[in-house]
C-alpha cells in the first residue's frame, strides 16, 4: 500500500513538472509542425512556464514582447537564408560530382575501347610512345577505380 502511494506521488510530481514546461513549435522542411519542450533552431515559444508581470509595470511587457518577436523574426529570416545557402551549396557540390563522374566514365570507356594507348608527353612535337600491354592494363584499372571513386559504383560495360 505504501509503495503504491509513493509511486503515485512520483508520477503526479512528474506530470506537474511537465505541465509547467515551456513549449516550442517548429515546422520541418516537409511542412509538418512539431512541438517540444526544448528549443530547436527556427522554433517559436508557444507556452512559457515563466510568470508574466502583472500590475502597474505591465505596460512594458508588450514592448518587450514586440522586441522579442522582432528578434525572433530576424533570427528566423537569417536561418532561412542560411538553409537556402546550404541547399545551394549541396546542389553545386552534386553538380560538380556529376561532372567528375561523367569525365571519369568517358576516360574509362576510351581506355577500354582503345586498342593502343599512348603515353602522355610533355613535348608536343615528340613522337607518340605507346604503352605496353601491362601498362595499358594498369591504366585501365586506374581509370576504373577513378570511376568508382567519382561515381560511388563500378562502371557498367560500355555500349558496343
Amino acid at each position: 500500500m505504501m509503495r503504491s502511494v509513493a509511486i503515485t506521488s512520483l508520477i503526479l510530481a512528474g506530470i506537474c513538472g511537465v505541465a509547467r514546461a515551456d513549449v516550442f513549435r517548429w515546422v520541418d522542411e516537409h511542412g509538418e509542425a512539431h512541438y517540444s519542450d526544448r528549443w530547436v533552431p527556427g522554433s517559436e515559444l508557444i507556452k512559457s512556464s515563466k510568470p508574466h508581470p502583472l500590475g502597474p509595470d505591465s505596460s512594458a511587457a508588450p514592448r518587450v514582447t514586440e522586441q522579442i518577436r522582432g528578434a525572433s523574426a530576424q533570427n528566423a529570416s537569417a536561418q532561412v537564408k542560411q538553409q537556402a545557402s546550404a541547399q545551394a551549396v549541396k546542389k553545386d557540390v552534386a553538380k560538380a560530382r556529376d561532372a567528375q563522374c561523367k569525365q571519369a566514365k568517358e576516360r574509362y570507356e576510351q581506355a577500354i575501347q582503345a586498342r593502343r594507348i599512348f603515353k602522355p608527353s610533355k613535348d608536343k612535337d615528340a613522337e607518340r610512345e605507346y604503352m605496353s600491354d601491362a601498362e595499358a592494363d594498369t591504366y585501365r584499372l586506374q581509370a576504373r577505380n577513378e570511376v568508382q571513386d567519382a561515381c560511388g559504383s563500378a562502371p557498367t560495360s560500355p555500349a558496343q
